[in-house]
């Protein structure tokens, strides 16, 4: 494992850090010495990651569900009570899908809106001043390669994971100016538990695994790949496999390619 010291003692707050990706993540950073806050809605299963992490005394779990403003008001708060400043948030927090378009209803469209885009935007709005007041520190977007290229059985999470990328980009272009950074990471397949919690048409959980999330990358390497990412200040950050970095090269310079690409495609 590389040490990248530009993180020691940092107060670095990550969402969805319960399980997969979070919880790699908080790991990963752990391992660099930083002050992991730990962001879900369980609290007992936060607990349990931050005892697994280096130096457990040094972190803190906060408990709340990001889609409810009061709970990160909350959080934030709590955040700047206890360690009085916050040198790099992760949106990581997300809602995947499974299902057409014709076969999913508007209230499953709203609802991975609302985790995967409207609550990232609200969390960032609201921690916004302070990094504007250190003149310091890195917002981090959780996005997809999805969100890059558009699939089947994907249509609302793409859009999400699209829209939070594009916000971003305006981000960055209005806070460079005060020492502000913005990076977006486009996980490809990474092995985690997200196509067992993956919405299906009717917004419940698909329930099983998909073949290329169980072939994926295994998560504690994305997780030391994005912190080396991190480590070097870039800010547009693709982790996964060939096949998904092949895709992302084809959309920039064949879009028609890509789409003749998606439509043959056999992953769901």
């Amino acid at each position: 494992m590389t040490t990248h010291a530009c993180f020691a003692h940092k107060v670095v707050w990550i969402t969805g850090a319960s399980s997969g990706l979070g919880e790699a993540l908080a790991k990963a950073f752990a391992a660099q010495d930083a002050q992991v806050i730990l962001t879900a809605r369980r609290a007992e299963v936060l607990e349990q990651v931050r005892q697994s992490l280096k130096h457990p005394e040094r972190h803190m779990v906060l408990p709340a569900d990001v889609t409810n403003e009061a709970d990160i008001r909350h959080a934030y708060q709590e955040v700047l009570k206890h360690k009085g400043r916050i040198d790099l948030l992760i949106n990581n927090a997300g809602l995947s899908q499974r299902a057409l378009i014709r076969e999913t209803t508007m209230q499953t469209e709203r609802a991975i809106m609302e985790v995967d885009y409207f609550s990232q935007v609200f969390l960032t709005k609201t921690v916004l001043p302070t990094f504007l007041a250190q003149k310091t520190g890195r917002i981090v977007f959780i996005s997809s390669v999805a969100g890059l290229l558009g699939t089947q059985y994907r249509a609302t999470y793409s859009a999400a994971k699209a829209a939070i990328h594009l916000w971003a980009n305006s981000l960055r272009a209005e806070v460079a100016e005060h020492g502000v950074q913005v990076s977006v990471v486009f996980p490809g397949f990474v092995k985690t538990n997200v196509s067992f919690n993956a919405l299906n048409g009717e917004g419940k959980p698909q329930g099983h695994q998909d073949s290329a999330i169980e072939n994926g990358l295994d998560a504690d390497e994305f997780a030391q790949l994005v912190v080396s990412a991190l480590a070097q200040g870039q800010e547009y950050v693709v982790v996964g496999g060939l096949k998904e970095k092949l895709g992302v090269l084809v959309s920039r310079l064949s879009p028609s390619m890509l789409y003749k690409m998606i439509r043959n495609i056999k992953v769901k």
